[in-house]
């Protein structure tokens, strides 16, 4: 029964037709339909393949630009001089506070500066007994130090021996003693700035006054 039954079965499968085979088994492989992907959910948005928009910069704030200058009173531009008997007109605006306090400190400022000064600081005349002015005087006097100065000859104007620096300012007892250029002067007094004495030069002598010079102004 066993050698029969295994006989059989090796007849049947002998005259039963071979399984379809494909003749190429890798190509088959390649052409199968895949199978439809999954539907996104229409609710998510695919954002992996959107672009993501960079973030702005921090906005700066600028700093805030300097308030020009403007005169508190305007000034008026003047086409023409002005001149003293144009009393109508004026060749500037009246001053203002800033104006006043300016010049206020500049005056406090001389004064401060005149105060250390000696008696003999400033401008002198040198005159003949007659009044007529001889010589111009610049003195500086500083108190603390020996007194210098410069002078002019007033009868030659422009020419170059007339003028030079003072080579000697001596003071003592009241009485003061300058030599300068072709003359020697010695006075006495001095009070209210105005001396007395006389002036040697060219080997003649005559009497002479030393006065100071009102301040400019």
């Amino acid at each position: 029964m066993g050698v029969f039954t295994a006989a059989a079965l090796l007849a049947g499968l002998a005259s039963a037709p071979a399984a379809a085979q494909p003749a190429d088994p890798i190509g088959a492989l390649l052409e199968r339909t895949p199978a439809p992907a999954a539907a996104a959910d229409p609710e998510e948005p695919d954002t992996a393949a959107q672009p993501v928009a960079p973030e702005p910069e921090p906005a700066v704030a600028l700093p805030a630009a300097p308030i020009p200058y403007a005169p508190q009173v305007a000034r008026p531009q003047l086409t023409a001089p002005v001149f003293v008997d144009e009393t109508g007109k004026t060749p500037d605006a009246p001053p203002t506070v800033n104006d006043l306090a300016y010049e206020s400190r500049l005056r406090a400022s001389f004064a401060s500066a005149q105060s250390f000064q000696g008696p003999l600081d400033g401008s002198w005349t040198v005159a003949g007994p007659d009044g007529a002015a001889l010589y111009a005087l610049k003195l500086v006097d500083r108190g603390s130090a020996p007194p210098e100065g410069a002078w002019r000859d007033l009868r030659r104007p422009g020419a170059p021996a007339a003028s030079g620096f003072v080579e000697e300012i001596r003071r003592e007892a009241g009485a003061l003693t300058l030599r300068f250029g072709p003359a020697v002067a010695t006075f006495t007094g001095g009070y209210g700035g105005q001396w007395s004495g006389e002036l040697q030069e060219a080997g003649q002598r005559r009497a002479a006054t030393l006065r100071k010079d009102p301040p400019q102004p």
